[in-house]
């Protein structure tokens, strides 16, 4: 007996103990299908044969699909605990200072963000030396900036969530920081009966980190929460 004679014995042999290893060998079971017809030649049709593969390939492609349910599961989870986690340490702060602080610190690092700013309208404007010593997390605008603000570069009416890569930031509301600021998700807020309304604007330096097709139902409960926040600091 010849060395491949006896090759092909142990191949037999192999199969022969474990048949199972080979139907569940996507690989090799495409390998066997495909020698079979070439065997039968190429007049002889395998209706079969053409069915599993179609089969075969939606199956790739509702895999494809839970993988990628799966991992839009994980990330709106992660982005919940996120949303949460902010909330929660911006409810610590008993002084309004240090709640502003954490907003520009502690919350821009859980959100992973690179900048925030609170930005107020107000019909007097003033240079204060307490906003000053904030960092730029606060800045005071004029009545209709923020609406203006909103509405820039699009059309129709004012949304309270505006997501949207940024080609030149704008220095009054990002600070010393704003050339590096690529995009941005601007929160609108309502402060109360008879106040001038409210934002926040996040910045990132990555120009896909806040994109319209994003959405905005998180950041939506964040302003929620942080406009009653802010209604109490107020009264």
């Amino acid at each position: 007996m010849s060395s491949n004679t006896k090759l092909k014995d142990n191949l037999r042999a192999a199969i022969l103990a474990e048949p199972d290893a080979v139907l569940d060998d996507k690989d090799l079971m495409q390998a066997l299908v495909a020698a079979n017809e070439h065997a039968r030649g190429a007049n002889v049709i395998d209706l079969r044969g053409i069915a599993m593969q179609r089969l075969e390939a939606r199956l790739d492609r509702l895999e494809d699909t839970h993988r990628s349910v799966i991992a839009a599961a994980y990330e709106n989870l992660a982005g919940t605990n996120q949303v949460q986690r902010a909330i929660l340490r911006l409810l610590e702060p008993v002084k309004f200072e240090d709640f502003l602080q954490t907003l520009g610190n502690d919350v821009a690092e859980i959100l992973r963000v690179d900048h925030i700013t609170l930005v107020l309208e107000s019909t007097v404007i003033q240079e204060d030396p307490a906003i000053e010593k904030l960092g730029g997390v606060l800045t005071v605008v004029e009545p209709g900036v923020i609406d203006a603000y909103l509405s820039k570069d699009r059309s129709g009416p004012v949304r309270d969530v505006v997501l949207r890569q940024v080609q030149q930031p704008s220095p009054r509301i990002f600070g010393l920081n704003a050339s590096q600021i690529k995009s941005e998700a601007c929160l609108k807020l309502d402060l109360g009966e008879g106040r001038l309304p409210g934002m926040i604007a996040m910045g990132a330096k990555d120009a896909n980190h806040f994109t319209p097709q994003l959405g905005t139902d998180l950041l939506s409960f964040f302003a929620g929460v942080f406009e009653r926040s802010m209604r109490h600091w107020l009264s």
